[in-house]
């Protein structure tokens, strides 16, 4: 065979320089280092021991900041999960629809509470301007925090099938942030309530003869008090300064997760906000149930202030006696 010219001798030397480079004989590989856990239980399909080691909550390295940035998985956030969309779900639910069924068929059943006799035409101051002012704050705030919570808690259930994707997932964007919002005007409204209200809501020998009736409802009688009853100072101090302090506090640790060091804290603090909102709004049926078709005239007293001498009488006969033991304050008018 003739090989081709390829010009001069020196393209002869080039092509021999590279047969002798690409037919030379290669060092053998270095070996491999020994497999590392993770490689070794992925090679032999067993990742059990991966998992385990991932689990166990033993921070790794990462170049990533922040608390238990080196936690790849929290299975405490499996825990908070089947706890959260559990039990509290179906449970928390199940009350938040029971307690106004029960109420409701006790309206029903017994009716309003009314009062008994004319109306004298004479006026009791009962609530004055800054009281209405707080109360009126706390109230519409927390109706709103109800609601949006709500919307956030059962939604998907509720709404979701009815309003669609889009329309649910709006609405739960704007409800989480006007629910955060709203969280410092009923922190700041709750406060002013119980430096309003904390004097007239302590215990008083009366209470024992509120509690022994049942407050009148059973028999639909009235039963002497004093400013408040037993009834309205257990919503007070179980259902505003117990739970209310519960749900603001666990509210502001949700807000502000960097505040704290682990994953734990922000779960603890969900299941409290959750189960303590639960119980205040199912409290709070109760109170908004009294104050408005419960009780005659008793929603009046909250918007204007005043009440008839009648009604004072027949709900707060001792608180009444009070008034007109001091010469001239707050008495009728």
């Amino acid at each position: 065979m003739r090989l081709p010219v390829l010009g001069n001798w020196p393209s002869w030397l080039l092509l021999a320089a590279l047969f002798v480079v690409v037919a030379e004989p290669r060092a053998a590989d270095p070996p491999a280092p020994p497999q590392a856990p993770v490689a070794a239980a992925q090679q032999s399909h067993n990742l059990a021991p991966l998992w385990r080691d991932v689990r166990s909550g033993e921070p790794g390295y990462t170049t990533i900041g922040g608390p238990e940035g080196g936690v790849l998985v929290q299975s405490g956030g499996e825990t908070w999960r089947e706890l959260r969309n559990g039990p509290i779900t179906f449970y928390g639910g199940l009350l938040l629809l029971v307690v106004p069924v029960s109420i409701l068929l006790f309206h029903m059943a017994k009716g309003k509470l009314r009062l008994e006799g004319e109306r004298t035409g004479r006026v009791i101051v009962r609530f004055n301007n800054w009281e209405r002012l707080v109360h009126w704050l706390t109230a519409i705030s927390f109706v709103m925090l109800a609601l949006t919570g709500l919307t956030m808690f059962l939604g998907k259930y509720l709404l979701l099938p009815v309003i669609g994707h889009t329309a649910f997932s709006w609405l739960t964007a704007f409800s989480k942030n006007f629910h955060n919002f709203l969280g410092f005007l009923f922190g700041a409204s709750m406060l002013l309530m119980l430096i309003t209200f904390a004097r007239d809501n302590v215990w008083h020998p009366s209470d024992a003869q509120w509690i022994r009736k049942a407050g009148g409802l059973i028999k639909r009688e009235h039963v002497p008090s004093r400013r408040f009853n037993f009834g309205e100072k257990t919503w007070f101090w179980i259902g505003v300064f117990m739970l209310g302090s519960a749900v603001v506090a666990s509210g502001l640790a949700l807000m502000f997760p960097n505040v704290f060091d682990s994953r734990w804290v922000m779960q603890v603090a969900n299941i409290v906000h959750l189960v303590a909102a639960i119980l205040v709004v199912a409290l709070s049926l109760g109170h908004i149930y009294m104050g408005t078709a419960g009780v005659e005239d008793a929603y009046q007293s909250m918007i204007t202030g005043e009440v008839d001498e009648l009604w004072a009488r027949q709900h707060h006969e001792l608180w009444l006696q009070e008034l007109e033991s001091r010469s001239g304050k707050g008495g009728a008018r």
